[in-house]
């Protein structure tokens, strides 16, 4: 049989949806991989469901996953997918709205069968009514050639053989876009060859059967080709945001010579760092999956105080517990690095969806005056580089860092450039290991000069005996103090110890290729790939504009005032109702404008660009 015509393609958006428990994240993932062995650029949007176990075939229960993938650099997931694969109904139903007009529609068309069409609450069937007659829609009986496909293998359930449809449509999938299927076979004979053969022998035979429908079919007339991108010469890796981190905070402790200790509770979308960092007892990380939020906190303190590179991880939920602990050690001025995985809230909220809504809270949602530095990451692989900058400046200064991430970089991945180990800071520290007063008492609050820390004494340490704990230290001696006027001179000192920060941390980068544009697009976080794509959209569109990214939140780096008055306009493109908007407008009195989604999905680059198009137009 001849092969079909080949159409090449600059870039595609395809996008997974089914039940959860149809397998998409794992059918996301593999093509995921497949695609980066072909050297495309690429960036993911998993989207899982908060229900642990949703009925089957409800609407709460679609777990979808959303690739993007180009044959240039690319910097978000896509606005909306060209592809979208349905495995029933209900992710129909849930994710058509996204697909433009004209998109490629592949469905189950075994799937679509009246209980199903209840539950998703069609009162007739989108594959006959006409409703679909504006896309390409190719009904495909998933179920029913994959379970063909699997007659003949032995041990395998007639259940087990339709859970394997995923794998068919991976196939199909991995055919019409050229992608490799060799990397899936091998992951699914690692996966299941020991303890369930015939399961791998399923899944695989699944996989071909799918390719192979794809090439003999003549539903599908053409097959395409995205070509590599032209990335930076080096080994790259696909990375999510979680792992990244993971990989910082281990670097961190190898860098500064100090074990790992991670103190944290389980919770969505952080869970996964916890997970991750257990794997790395060969680099001497030692994590403990405690019984509340509050014993993970106390638990990464005492670690601190032992002299162990202190870590504890949460999303905002979790964070609130943490608070207390959080201001003993900042009283206590000890390193410790805060990671928050924002999701949607407030309370239990989305738990997995993302937000930006925890920035006011991690800078003021604590009692007294309080002051910590705050980071954010901006793309999942940022996410290493930002995990060694905390870790960096909490040893440096000998104080609590928050790390902020979000649900979008943690499960989001894209290619990774390996960093040159060699070229990795140093953030080694020392330990108090003399006397350092004039009569030879040990003074744990004299502080170092030029950063204002305080020297770390590990306990045992003889002749450097001194207090802990929450009640305000003296000056120089630690003793407990009630005295006024010390309150005032530690609370400045604290207060202006994190402020010279700003003396140690780059100056904020402005992206304004001309020179000549009157507006500037201000973000923080999560939201870099969107701003950038949506600046990029906006300046082919014949507007200047410019772009700069924070990722110090606190302090801001120190020619913020600077940058921001250099524009006549500033918009803040936020995951929330403006919270760094209220920070610039109070803090340099600049009459920025927000645009804000709280949606529990990224921003859109094209929404970013209109507002952007309508800012400069006005």
């Amino acid at each position: 049989m001849p092969s079909k015509p080949v159409e090449q393609l600059s870039q595609v958006i395809v996008r997974f949806a089914g039940d959860s428990g149809d397998g998409m994240q794992l059918t996301g993932s593999q093509f995921t991989s497949e695609t980066a062995l072909l050297g495309n650029d690429i960036s993911t949007l998993p989207d899982f469901p908060a229900e642990i176990r949703a009925p089957a075939g409800s609407l709460p229960g679609v777990s979808g996953f959303q690739l993007h993938f180009a044959d240039h650099d690319i910097l978000t997931p896509g606005d909306a997918p060209n592809v979208l694969v349905a495995m029933n109904p209900a992710a129909l139903k849930t994710n058509v709205k996204d697909l433009p007009k004209g998109g490629t529609l592949i469905v189950d068309a075994d799937a679509f069968k009246e209980r199903n069409l209840q539950k998703a609450g069609y009162a007739t069937n989108p594959l006959e009514d006409g409703s679909l007659e504006e896309y390409q829609v190719h009904a495909v009986p998933l179920t029913t050639l994959t379970v063909g496909a699997l007659k003949d293998v032995e041990g395998v359930t007639s259940r087990e053989a339709e859970r394997s449809k995923n794998m068919f449509a991976l196939g199909l999938m991995s055919w019409l876009y050229g992608r490799p299927i060799e990397p899936t076979i091998e992951f699914l004979n690692a996966k299941f060859a020991v303890k369930r053969p015939e399961i791998a022998e399923a899944n695989i035979k699944a996989l071909q059967a799918g390719f192979a429908f794809g090439e003999t079919t003549e539903t599908f007339a053409v097959t395409y080709e995205i070509k590599p991108a032209k990335l930076e010469p080096g080994t790259y890796r696909n990375i999510t945001g979680n792992q990244a981190l993971s990989m910082g905070l281990v670097a961190a402790s190898k860098l500064s010579g100090l074990p790992l200790f991670l103190g944290a509770y389980p919770i969505t979308p952080a869970s996964s760092i916890l997970e991750e960092l257990a794997g790395y007892k060969h680099f001497g990380v030692r994590t403990f999956q405690a019984e509340d939020e509050i014993a993970a906190a106390g638990a990464a303190v005492g670690a601190a105080f032992g002299g162990m590179l202190g870590i504890t991880t949460s999303a905002g939920p979790g964070v609130v517990l943490k608070a207390e602990t959080i201001g003993l050690a900042i009283q206590l001025e000890l390193p410790l690095v805060i990671c928050d995985i924002q999701r949607a809230g407030p309370s239990t909220g989305m738990p997995t969806k993302p937000e930006q809504g925890d920035l006011l809270m991690v800078l003021f949602g604590r009692n007294g005056e309080s002051p910590v530095p705050v980071i954010a990451a901006s793309s999942p692989s940022d996410c290493f580089d930002a995990a060694i900058e905390a870790c960096r400046i909490a040893l440096k200064y000998r104080t609590p860092v928050y790390l902020l991430s979000d649900a979008y970089l943690a499960n989001g991945s894209e290619p990774w450039l390996l960093p040159d180990v060699a070229e990795l800071p140093d953030i080694s520290t020392a330990f108090a290991t003399e006397a350092n007063g004039e009569d030879g008492a040990f003074l744990p609050y004299l502080r170092d000069e030029q950063t204002l820390a305080r020297p770390w004494a590990l306990p045992g340490t003889k002749g450097l005996e001194h207090r802990i704990g929450g009640l305000e230290k003296a000056d120089r001696t630690g003793n407990i103090s009630y005295d006024p006027e010390n309150h005032d001179l530690m609370t400045r000192l604290r207060a202006q110890k994190v402020a010279g920060i700003a003396s140690d941390i780059p100056e904020l980068e402005v992206d304004d290729p001309d020179g000549d544009a009157k507006v500037l697009v201000l973000g923080w976080g999560g939201t870099f790939g969107p701003i950038a794509a949506g600046v990029r959209r906006a300046r082919r569109n014949g507007r200047p504009v410019a772009h700069a990214h924070l990722r110090y939140l606190n302090p801001f780096p120190r020619n913020t005032s600077e940058v921001l008055r250099r524009y006549e306009k500033v918009l803040i493109p936020e995951m929330n109702l403006g919270q760094l908007l209220k920070l610039v407008r109070a803090e340099f009195l600049v009459d920025a404008v927000g645009y804000n989604r709280v949606r529990g999905v990224p921003l859109r680059a094209s929404e970013v660009a209109e507002a952007i198009e309508a800012m400069v137009d006005q």
